[in-house]
């Protein structure tokens, strides 16, 4: 057996011929040796930095919640109050509210309220606590939630009439007692997805300005998808930035086949680690993927069982819950669960919904208010 010192030795010899073997030989050699070393720095210290983060957050209870969307769960055709009741009876105490301009205002001047109504009155009644989003992205197809009337207008009319529109949101909601903290806009820069034609900052910075006169009181946070690059360096500078992650996705340019999405659980602690050492501000998850995608530009109720489970078995979606948690991140929002619920009563498979049961049943005790600027 070799003596640990004769392995000293060879590390040794080698650490003294590398720069002549490898970095002197030719200038092809030094280009590689460089970008190996860069790689290795940048990985090592996101990697630094994702352990501190993890550390820094270990003693701070989960928060866990959904994203809930009426016309999601009736498009799936599953009654939509019946459904959050059903999430609030299986012990979901978060959720992300949306307020479509669509919904509100479908003809101009003409306002409806009555599904924030209810949503709201639900909320109330189990001591739930609400994320609100306004303005005119948001969350689910076509994204850009804009009513026909308004479409044939020139921004400068239609602009103005949206955030009356969201006035009118935040001060009839402001007061109740539900409401923690509200979403401007939904992945405001993202332009490879969605129904969107306009992405100026000037737009989003006077919705977020107009968020914050009307209720000081409020966090409010903007949103970036985990597939676009960058950070937040020009107004408006949020108190606090959402983070939608999706992890199995259908790619319909290139392969035309499901892609499994490569970060691994750490690259999102790093990325909150980041805005944490950099920006002073909390990096929350509030889109993480917890239903199927459907293939071809096909809805889920055009997808058998079969195909839906190439993205959301019953063992991915429990991984998902456990990815989640692994980043270390403490605020969590899931995307799915009028599908949870349309699986069920619809596709006769209660898998999930019992998986999502028994999972928020046992967290009941981390149902707090969200904090989202610590």
């Amino acid at each position: 057996m070799k003596s640990p010192n004769t392995y000293l030795n060879k590390a040794w010899q080698y650490v003294k011929c590398f720069p002549k073997k490898y970095w002197a030989r030719n200038w092809w050699n030094k280009v590689k040796v460089i970008v190996l070393v860069i790689v290795l720095l940048f990985f090592g210290t996101a990697y630094g930095i994702a352990r501190w983060y993890i550390s820094t957050q270990s003693s701070i209870p989960l928060t866990m919640g959904v994203s809930f969307i009426p016309d999601y769960a009736q498009f799936l055709g599953v009654n939509p109050e019946q459904t959050m009741k059903s999430l609030l009876d299986i012990g979901v105490r978060n959720f992300r509210l949306v307020s479509y301009w669509t919904d509100i205002e479908p003809t101009k001047g003409s306002y409806n309220f009555s599904q924030l109504n209810w949503e709201f009155k639900l909320a109330d009644e189990y001591h739930a606590h609400v994320l609100l989003v306004v303005g005119l992205r948001q969350p689910d197809w076509p994204e850009c939630h804009m009513p026909a009337w308004a479409q044939k207008e020139p921004v400068s009319v239609w602009q103005p009439q949206l955030e009356s529109v969201m006035a009118k949101v935040i001060n009839k909601y402001k007061n109740n007692p539900a409401l923690s903290a509200y979403q401007v806009e939904n992945e405001y820069y993202l332009k490879a997805f969605g129904d969107c034609t306009n992405f100026s900052p000037a737009r989003l910075k006077s919705e977020y300005d107009l968020v914050k006169r009307l209720d000081p009181s409020k966090p409010a946070i903007i949103s970036r998808s985990n597939n676009v690059f960058g950070a937040a360096i020009s107004p408006p500078i949020a108190n606090a930035y959402g983070l939608s992650v999706y992890r199995r996705v259908w790619d319909a340019k290139v392969t035309h086949h499901y892609l499994t999405l490569p970060y691994p659980a750490w690259y999102y602690s790093y990325l909150a680690g980041s805005m944490r050492i950099f920006d002073h501000r909390n990096l929350f998850i509030a889109e993480f993927q917890a239903e199927p995608w459907a293939p071809n530009e096909k809805t889920l109720k055009q997808t058998s069982l079969s195909q839906q489970n190439k993205t959301m078995s019953p063992a991915m979606f429990k991984s998902q819950f456990q990815f989640a948690e692994n980043t270390g991140i403490k605020t969590i929002y899931m995307w799915g669960a009028e599908y949870w619920y349309y699986r069920m009563e619809v596709e006769h498979d209660p898998s999930l919904w019992n998986i999502a049961k028994q999972y928020f049943t046992t967290h009941q005790a981390a149902q707090d208010v969200p904090d989202f600027t610590n």
